[in-house]
């Protein structure tokens, strides 16, 4: 319901006129026949005499040409309603009783909010500032609406997660209030936890496992994690398990966002030309694969034999997947140790070179966008470690992205072009990976990039020294760490996509994740490597071998 509505806000547009049709049709009120604007004939100026003033004269014209627009749209569509209906009752019955239990919740969490905005316009009704824009929105708002995903629980968080990470389809405010989407849940008891493993594994716990620890190493939205160790070979192991309930709750959500999204889809023809049944069935499918640790298993199988083909094993590594212990809803991994990559003082004390722990990194991942069949696209602090050993840690691969080579050419020249400030040849790119109707104008285009990466320059990342005295031995430890500010990460490609929109551009969604995760990259590098160019150091292979050729097409 609130994705849809989001991108209502963003997209549809109300019947109204457009302001030379208000001026053809007030200048036409001096004729005694009849008024003729863009949408067809209205009523004779006879029946419109009444009026005293041409504010009412006006407003019923618009009325009437609203109800013409109305019934016009709703004979072109008329024929499209058997098969919606249909949808929506199949869709019903997939749902379920859950649906009725989910209304309710949501209800509740409407009111919840609610009751937020009218305390917060009861106190700026005091202030002599006036009512603030996020007030007069309601609701609709990015701030009310943020709140009410996070009520809402599990999937909305998700959902507001992936208008965070998809600036190509919503407006940049919202993708920017919902990088504040929290994913902390509270812990399920552990006891809850065990029941499930029980059900998944269909054995003894204890028959399987040394022991769990029942206290959580992490507690997300959808699952929790939870160390353990494997009864014979005593391997350390980390157990992910699916919370109870979110299956079904994911299922009764996502079922009736579909619904709202095609109603909105059959009323608007705006809002059908901008994919919104195939924008929710994208995001459908991605929170569903999220959820089936199968596909997880997959995603990380695939990337470990991205490594061992390329002979990256003892450079990097992905966590084993245990399947004799594994299902659906239980996902069974290797332990791995290390820290974040963002954790200077131990990666020091792990490795003689940090920088060449980062190359590393950016190597790997950078050769896995098209060596594997899909890239981790959440390379936060937390899914990117250094380990004891020294190799570079992916962890967590329940968000992947699949990239054409089509696509990952343009990206590879647009890269290069910002690395040497070549704005026509990343103009040529961008329009070479954005779907547009229009013939796109490349040297305007290029001159209004090269306008924006100047501003962008600017930016700089905080980093924080923290100093610690160890009462042992009397030691100083240093540890430096980032202060990442999600507003100020996403503020480059919420600044590319805008400027590229207003030339008509729509990029594919994972042009948002690649250059989300580089922005993450680099961080790390301002942190380990500050003398290092990511995008120009003869150390990182950005490139294929068809970069020259794929470069020679876009001039």
């Amino acid at each position: 319901m609130a994705v849809a509505m989001v991108s209502a806000v963003r997209g549809g547009r109300l019947p109204s006129l457009h302001h030379h049709h208000r001026r053809q049709m007030i200048l036409s009120s001096s004729s005694s026949s009849s008024i003729t604007g863009s949408w067809g004939s209205l009523r004779p100026w006879k029946q419109l005499n009444c009026l005293s003033n041409s504010k009412g004269f006006t407003l019923l014209a618009r009325y009437s040409q609203a109800q013409d627009l109305f019934s016009s749209r709703f004979q072109d569509s008329i024929q499209d309603l058997p098969k919606l209906v249909e949808d929506i009752v199949q869709t019903s019955i997939s749902t379920g009783p859950r649906g009725a239990l989910r209304m309710a919740q949501g209800i509740q969490a409407f009111i919840g909010v609610g009751g937020e905005w009218l305390a917060d316009i009861s106190k700026s009704e005091n202030s002599s500032a006036g009512l603030p824009t996020q007030m007069q929105l309601g609701l609709l708002s990015p701030l009310y609406l943020r709140r009410l995903f996070e009520r809402m629980g599990a999937t909305y968080i998700k959902l507001g997660q992936f208008v965070a990470s998809a600036p190509t389809l919503f407006p940049s405010e919202y993708v920017e209030e919902f990088q504040n989407c929290f994913d902390r849940t509270p812990a399920v008891p552990f006891v809850e936890i065990q029941a499930i493993m029980r059900q998944e594994l269909g054995k003894p716990i204890e028959s399987v496992f040394e022991y769990v620890d029942p206290t959580p190493l992490a507690s997300a939205s959808i699952a929790q994690v939870h160390g353990a160790r494997l009864r014979g070979s005593q391997e350390d192991v980390v157990i992910k398990i699916l919370k109870p309930g979110i299956e079904d709750m994911l299922v009764a959500d996502l079922n009736f966002v579909y619904i709202v999204a095609r109603i909105l889809e059959f009323l608007s023809p705006d809002i059908s030309r901008a994919s919104l049944v195939g924008i929710v069935k994208d995001i459908r499918e991605s929170m569903l694969e999220e959820v089936d640790f199968y596909k997880e298993a997959a995603n990380i199988e695939s990337f470990r034999r991205y490594l061992e083909a390329m002979g990256l094993t003892r450079q990097a590594t992905a966590p084993k997947v245990y399947h004799q212990c594994s299902t659906k809803r239980v996902l069974t991994m290797e332990r791995l140790y290390g820290v974040p990559l963002t954790d200077l003082d131990t990666i020091s004390s792990f490795v003689s070179s940090p920088e060449t722990s980062l190359i590393t990194a950016l190597n790997v991942w950078f050769g896995s966008l098209l060596g594997c069949e899909s890239f981790h696209a959440d390379v936060h602090a937390g899914n990117l470690w250094l380990l004891r050993d020294g190799r570079i840690g992916f962890l967590d691969f329940g968000i992947v992205g699949r990239i054409s080579p089509k696509t990952w050419a343009a990206m590879e020249v647009f890269l290069g072009s910002i690395a040497t400030e070549e704005y026509e040849s990343m103009a040529s790119a961008l329009v070479e990976m954005g779907a547009t109707d229009t013939n796109v104008d490349s040297k305007a285009f290029a001159r209004d990039l090269e306008k924006m990466f100047s501003s962008i320059k600017d930016l700089d990342t905080e980093v924080v020294i923290a100093t610690a005295r160890e009462p042992a031995t009397n030691a100083t430890a240093v540890s430096a760490n980032l202060v990442v500010d999600e507003r100020q990460m996403n503020a480059l490609f919420l600044d590319v996509i805008r400027v590229s929109e207003s030339y008509g551009l729509k990029f594919p969604r994972e042009f948002a994740l690649l250059l989300k995760q580089l922005l993450y990259f680099d961080r790390y590098t301002r942190l380990l490597a500050p003398n290092l160019n990511m995008l120009q150091d003869q150390r990182i292979s950005i490139a294929s071998n068809r970069r020259s050729n794929y470069r020679d097409n876009f001039r």
